[in-house]
């Protein structure tokens, strides 16, 4: 993330930062494969000082690895492919903090499971930061569909589903059918702040998040696929978040679905501070 050599040694650093450049089953807008690489590209230039904790961001140390390129044809395939490949990701970092840049958010769902298998018989807690409930069964055909990510991981984790806006009527019913599925409505978060406790309450200890772009509103996150009105903005989300970090432990994350827009570039560095954000923290709260 735009570190010398001494602040980004794989050895010494307290992060690990996983490019997956995948895109395959997008239904509206495309791009979102470039958006590891304009993460990337706008980190370079996020302050590294962070005035909220008083620490830098940077201090513990962040590798980036190269970008995992999926070379299995066909969706199924390549999802399997990169469940193997994450975990073997996952076991060299050990307990450092893997934070994953995609990419569509079906990527989201081979990583959450291999998460779940590092736990053994502890259940995962997954937080999605979303403007969908990506519960869909299978859409246009596609099992391991973005818009079936959570749907995947559902037998093997609970999922808090925050600033939810786009639901199908299935995907309605399934979540209030599944004892594993809380959701908090967009809506509910401009009444006051209770959802924050409500969503934290829903977690267990162990906790993977998964941050889909279109969660925030499109006024300051334009470039994804799916915009949806009315979503978060940059303060309450952070106030949220770092509540989470502190109350819980955060094994891992991702941050998914931002797709450049040329010239536009205000989304790709709001995303890259968020990055950031996230990793600083989890080291101010573990």
């Amino acid at each position: 993330m735009g570190l010398d050599d001494d602040a980004s040694a794989f050895e010494t650093a307290e992060a690990v930062v996983l490019p997956v450049p995948y895109e395959s089953t997008t239904s509206y807008g495309g791009g979102a494969r470039s958006g590891p690489r304009a993460i990337l590209e706008a980190s370079r230039y996020v302050e590294l000082y962070d005035q909220e904790l008083g620490t830098d961001a940077s201090s513990g140390g962040i590798h980036t690895l190269p970008s995992l390129e999926l070379t299995k044809e066909g969706v199924g395939p390549a999802m399997e492919e990169l469940r193997a490949a994450y975990a073997a990701v996952a076991d060299a970092a050990g307990e450092r903090f893997l934070l994953m840049l995609g990419g569509e958010h079906s990527v989201s769902a081979p990583a959450i499971l291999a998460q779940a298998d590092r736990r053994g018989e502890g259940r995962l807690s997954v937080l999605q930061m979303d403007a969908h409930a990506d519960l869909r069964p299978r859409y246009e055909g596609a099992v391991w569909s973005h818009a079936s990510a959570m749907a995947r991981v559902l037998d093997r984790a609970d999922v808090t589903a925050v600033g939810i806006r786009a639901v199908s009527s299935e995907e309605k019913e399934i979540h209030e059918r599944s004892d594993g599925s809380t959701i908090v409505w967009a809506d509910e978060m401009w009444e006051d702040d209770g959802w924050m406790d409500r969503a934290i309450d829903s977690l267990g200890p162990d906790v993977y998040l998964t941050f889909d772009v279109d969660y925030f509103d499109p006024s300051l996150v334009p470039s994804t696929g799916t915009p949806e009105p009315g979503g978060g903005d940059w303060y309450r989300t952070l106030r949220f978040l770092r509540r989470v970090f502190a109350e819980r432990r955060v094994v891992a994350a991702d941050v998914v679905e931002l797709a450049p827009t040329p010239g536009l570039h205000a989304p790709d560095f709001l995303v890259a501070k968020l990055c950031y954000k996230l990793l600083a923290y989890r080291r101010s709260g573990r």
